[in-house]
């Protein structure tokens, strides 16, 4: 959608009664973004099994790419003499890169963290590279995309008290550092609430960010192992604390049940791995929750993926013949269970916002978590 809002204008349409659920509009330089939204993950340039013609077919108005990973390969540099990220792998729509704090603090061996960011081994070859604020703003500067995300500690769950209350100060001070960088043209910048388990340092953290002028928020630290009602726990500590005009993006999250229920608690935005990993494993997101195609029951199966879905999978192959591909190990299978999840979770995400347009968001939630409940998945 062409965008007729100066970028970085995120207007509210539709406010649930019952519930902080909202419907949105994020104004970036290469459109608008509907909220809320789940955005398919390209780490590296490319959302895995799939072309930018299958991610807008099937319902992606933007996607994420990551720091970490580009800058050691193909180079910033390299992406900037190829005309920047949108141009490198001909996605004309919104693009969103995470900093590269998460992958420095999960992935890099050796790590050695200074006041100015982190010197770490390279995942790939083991040599030093140093990342922080500077660094990671620079990179996402050479590859352009519509939001770069500041450079942030994202803390292991659990952790201690006092490791999480310097952990905060950190991503608060390199929050400020990051948005004082230089930027892309049209570039908009999210800080990132960090604080662990502990509410009131999610709290402070919030508070704290609200005060510079972001064009939006996220909430990192969540999805990293921690039981489900300390991540919801982690999500209302924080939102209450950030502005109520500006968009709140979940980091990390793609199980349907989880994003409904964030959604209920006022957050507009997420990403995940899950429907291309889960795809490469054999298994189908469903609006009734995850089936194994790989299982021997559907060897015989003349059914779609799942019943009424409209994408290109469902409505050109059976169960059987997916299952065959991925049970002998040919690509298509991975490429067409990965063209139905990407399908699944943006059609659940479009469903959700005209529930909440219609006032229906109530009915939609209840009867989301019947059909996930009945197969144990809710």
């Amino acid at each position: 959608m062409t965008s007729s809002a100066p970028v970085g204008t995120f207007r509210i349409k539709v406010r649930d009664a019952q519930t902080r659920a909202r419907t949105g509009e994020l104004h970036t330089a290469h459109g608008v973004v509907e909220t809320p939204v789940f955005m398919p993950v390209g780490t590296q340039a490319t959302v895995k099994a799939l072309e930018p013609r299958d991610l807008r077919e099937n319902g992606a108005s933007i996607i994420l790419g990551n720091t970490y990973h580009l800058m050691l390969r193909p180079g910033a540099d390299l992406v900037a003499q190829m005309g920047g990220l949108h141009a490198f792998m001909n996605w004309d729509r919104p693009i969103l890169t995470d900093s590269g704090g998460f992958q420095v603090f999960s992935l890099a061996k050796m790590r050695k963290l200074t006041p100015s960011g982190c010197e770490f081994s390279s995942h790939l070859d083991g040599r030093r590279v140093f990342l922080g604020p500077a660094e990671s703003m620079e990179v996402q500067r050479l590859l352009g995309s519509d939001i770069a995300m500041v450079f942030d500690e994202c803390l292991p769950w659990p952790c201690e008290r006092l490791r999480a209350e310097k952990s905060v100060e950190t991503t608060i001070r390199w929050a400020g550092e990051s948005l004082a960088a230089p930027h892309a043209p049209g570039q908009l910048v999210f800080g990132i609430v960090q604080g662990g388990e502990y509410d009131d340092l999610r709290q402070h953290c919030a508070e704290e960010l609200a005060r510079m002028p972001f064009p939006g928020y996220a909430i990192g630290g969540v999805s990293v192992g921690e039981p489900e009602e300390t991540m919801y726990k982690a999500v209302e500590a924080s939102i209450p604390h950030l502005p109520e005009d500006k968009p709140r993006y979940v980091m990390g999250m793609g199980v349907m049940s989880q994003m409904l229920e964030c959604v209920a608690r006022g957050v507009d935005m997420f990403d995940c791995v899950i429907p291309t990993r889960i795809a490469r494993h054999g298994t189908a997101i469903t609006r009734r929750g995850n089936v194994a195609i790989k299982a021997a029951k559907w060897e015989r199966d003349p059914g779609p993926v799942e019943e009424g879905c409209t994408c290109y999978c469902c409505q050109n192959f059976s169960r059987a013949y997916v299952r065959h591909l991925l049970h002998v190990g040919e690509i298509l299978g991975v490429r067409l269970l990965t063209i139905h999840n990407v399908h699944r979770l943006c059609t659940f995400m479009r469903e959700m916002r005209e529930a909440i347009d219609c006032g229906q968001f109530a009915a939609f939630r209840q009867e989301t978590h019947r059909m996930l409940a009945q197969n144990g998945q809710s």
